[in-house]
């Protein structure tokens, strides 16, 4: 009987440690700073695996996801990621519908003058094919007269379009460019053969062909840093401060590495551009 009651009263001892210990965490972020009080609202594109996507059961995986959620535990706050096709997603963070961008977008000097961005990773360019396809396509030059799917408003698009006027310039065909919602729209064009090659970013291209739906026929191409965005340079200048301490204990490392994507050349983190004019 004894012990019994020594459990009990060591159990509500623990229950009534548990508040105090839940109190010890309180938000890096204050309520002022946020669009909506008492969370951190992150829009994401999950169509870019590894990067972002949604699993066999409907949740969220991959990098960025993993990225930001142990960016908001150390900041001891509640995250909120708002699926979303990418085009919107600028406009509406200027519009204040939420308070950043986690989709790892390309880093631009227009981008940096729109919100606060923060570099994180870097990425390039693949031209794929079809899976068995006999089409050769060692670089862009290859692509001249050719239809080339790509997600719409995106790096890639600017890119492709800006390697298309050099073409043309040079004497080449032109490049019929066809752009799509998502980067799993562009590759569902390429397997109904509405588009002869489909441009993603690299990681998204490997792990494609890794699921045997396309091949890689050039890679590397366009390198830049990817970002996220925020509208609010206090919280942008948080978020970069714990990437900091993540790249410093190594977790920034261990996420890389589990996903196989490309890290930041420096482990300092801050924000890039002048912000928003």
């Amino acid at each position: 009987m004894r012990v019994r009651l020594l459990s009990t009263s060591l159990l509500l001892l623990l229950l009534g440690a548990l508040p105090a210990v839940a109190q010890t965490c309180k938000s890096a972020i204050p309520d002022s700073d946020l669009v909506t009080a008492g969370k951190l609202q992150m829009s994401i594109n999950p169509t870019l695996p590894p990067q972002q996507f949604v699993d066999e059961k409907g949740e969220l995986q991959g990098l960025n996801v993993e990225l930001m959620r142990e960016i908001a535990k150390r900041l001891c706050i509640p995250l909120d990621l708002i699926r979303m096709d990418f085009p919107p997603m600028v406009p509406a963070l200027s519009a204040g519908r939420f308070d950043g961008i986690n989709t790892g977008m390309f880093w631009t000097e227009e981008r940096s003058k729109i919100a606060y961005t923060v570099p994180y990773a870097q990425q390039t360019i693949s031209i794929t094919v079809i899976k068995g396809s006999s089409l050769k396509l060692p670089d862009v030059a290859a692509i001249a007269g050719k239809k080339a799917g790509v997600e719409v408003n995106s790096y890639q698009e600017r890119w492709l379009r800006a390697q298309d006027k050099e073409i043309v310039a040079k004497g080449g065909k032109p490049i019929e460019v066809l752009t799509f919602k998502t980067a799993t729209d562009v590759t569902a064009a390429l397997r109904a053969g509405q588009v002869d090659t489909a441009i993603h970013i690299d990681q998204t291209a490997k792990e494609l062909e890794r699921r045997g739906l396309i091949e890689i026929t050039a890679t590397g191409l366009g390198g830049a840093p990817t970002t996220m965005m925020f509208r609010n340079r206090a919280i942008a200048e948080k978020v970069a401060a714990t990437l900091t301490a993540m790249g410093a204990d190594g977790t920034y490392d261990k996420l890389f590495d589990k996903f196989g994507l490309t890290k930041a050349p420096s482990k300092t983190f801050a924000i890039r551009g002048p912000g928003p004019q």
